[in-house]
């Protein structure tokens, strides 16, 4: 499950985060995961209490075309998550070749590891997971190597972490911090992560049993967590430390000591603009090729380890919504092929700044995609007819609210600032079109998890009101 929290998406964000912001956005990168890691106890508890998946709830609760509407919306997350390992992966084997593997090659590359991954998948989960924790452990070395190497002051990342302030902060850090969000709290992993708690038994008729269980997945979610806000900080940290404020002609002069990379930064004075790729171009022209290499290793990490994250994703999401069962090989393959198809066209036609660039659109398209998630965990959390005892009391009704309103506002900030700089008429009114459609579809959810709670509460207290009634006459 903390594999979603470390995908390219989400280092492609922290990178962005440390050279835009330094240190002063530690504290959204926190409070996005301690959201990320609540809503995770909601999608574990309703798995544990009920003995379904939040797509199969869906799938019970919902009328058909809200149903399809939602479904389509998680598999456009599922999508958009899988391109960002795509193009991690091939800038990857691009820097770790020095060029010599291009990235349309280093695309379809990414479609040999989805049968490396369905191989062990036939072994057992066990050995999966067990694959997964080599992965994760690859990544905290390779940028913990970077940590040590850059040697960020320690009393400005605590700084940072926990003072929610940004000094100086403008449109541009605003956005980054809005951005960071978006990459940190991932759709269809509360889907997964609902689905993921069903493979450990627990009798659901024992209240005690249950409670302990909720327990235990809380604190297991919380350490996994824990672990990716650490590698997630390492990043950031780095592109703080080394890059924040620095400018273009102060990368050229170092690239002239022998980098190929040189026609990469314009030789001018305005700020330094990185990305996966010119980050990790950037590190190996300050602190050597190693610190090149050992970074392209993390991103080759992070993008194969999150592969099979959507895959189970998209399995559930699928089974759940439509009574569909596909295999795992059909499921990686219809996934891998729709997300390959137009990342290898940017790869083939244009270049990596383009296919780089896709990483803070996806992040967007996954922000946008959030309430589709969070809407439903919180409606059927809080009604007792599905959860009993387990439902969620009055702060966890008014805090997931709030994150709700806050998301939304996110989003429509979002898509203003991405329509208003396409200098479209016609994308305006397309824009205003698919906000007003997009708006109507979440107040629709809304309304109907609202009155539902509504009417459940109206019916609890009617029938106590009578009882109440026939006992004193």
């Amino acid at each position: 499950m903390s594999i979603a929290y470390l995908d390219p998406g989400n280092i492609e964000s922290d990178l962005q985060s440390g050279a835009k912001a330094g240190f002063k956005l530690l504290w959204v990168l926190l409070a996005s995961t301690i959201i990320g890691l609540l809503l995770q106890r909601l999608a574990a508890r309703l798995g544990v209490v009920t003995g379904m998946h939040l797509a199969e709830v869906c799938n019970r609760q919902y009328p058909t075309v809200p149903r399809i509407i939602l479904w389509l919306m998680v598999e456009l997350a599922i999508i958009g998550s899988d391109m960002q390992e795509v193009i991690g992966c091939a800038i990857a084997f691009n820097l770790l070749s020095v060029g010599r593997i291009p990235l349309w090659a280093g695309v379809l590359i990414t479609i040999i590891d989805t049968f490396v991954f369905l191989f062990l998948d036939k072994y057992g989960l066990r050995k999966l997971e067990a694959f997964f924790g080599f992965l994760i452990t690859i990544m905290a070395l390779s940028f913990g190597y970077e940590y040590v190497m850059v040697a960020p002051n320690q009393g400005e990342v605590l700084k940072g972490m926990f003072v929610p302030y940004c000094e100086g902060c403008g449109p541009v850090q605003l956005e980054q911090a809005v951005g960071v969000v978006g990459a940190v709290i991932m759709p269809h992993n509360i889907y997964l992560h609902s689905a993921l708690v069903k493979s450990r038994q627990v009798d659901r008729d024992n209240k005690k049993e249950v409670k302990e269980a909720n327990k235990y997945y809380f604190i297991e979610s919380s350490i996994a967590l824990f672990v990716s806000f650490l590698i997630n900080v390492f990043v950031v940290a780095v592109f703080a430390e080394a890059f924040y404020d620095k400018t273009n002609i102060q990368v050229v002069r170092f690239t002239h000591l022998g980098s190929p990379h040189t026609d990469l930064f314009p030789t001018n004075n305005e700020t330094l603009q990185v990305d996966i790729y010119k980050g990790g171009v950037v590190l190996g022209c300050f602190f050597g090729p190693a610190a090149l290499y050992i970074w392209a290793i993390g991103i080759l990490a992070a993008g194969q380890s999150s592969t099979m994250t959507g895959t189970y994703s998209g399995q559930f999401v699928m089974e759940g919504f439509l009574n569909l069962r596909w295999s795992r090989f059909a499921r990686v393959l219809l996934t891998r092929s729709i997300a390959i198809f137009p990342t290898l066209l940017v790869a083939i036609f244009q270049d990596v700044q383009h296919l780089t660039g896709m990483n803070d659109f996806l992040n967007v398209l996954q922000s946008m995609q959030l309430p589709f998630a969070l809407i439903p965990i919180l409606t059927f959390t809080s009604l007792t007819s599905i959860m009993n005892d387990f439902a969620n009391g009055l702060v966890w009704k008014i805090g997931g609210g709030m994150t709700i309103l806050m998301v939304c506002a996110i989003n429509m900030y979002f898509v203003v600032v991405y329509v208003t700089a396409l200098n479209s008429v016609l994308l305006y009114v397309l824009a205003a079109l698919l906000s007003i459609a997009y708006l109507c579809f979440i107040g629709y959810l809304v309304s109907d998890g609202a009155l539902r709670i509504y009417l459940l509460q109206f019916s609890h207290t009617y029938l106590f009101s009578l009882q109440q009634f026939s006992h004193t006459h």
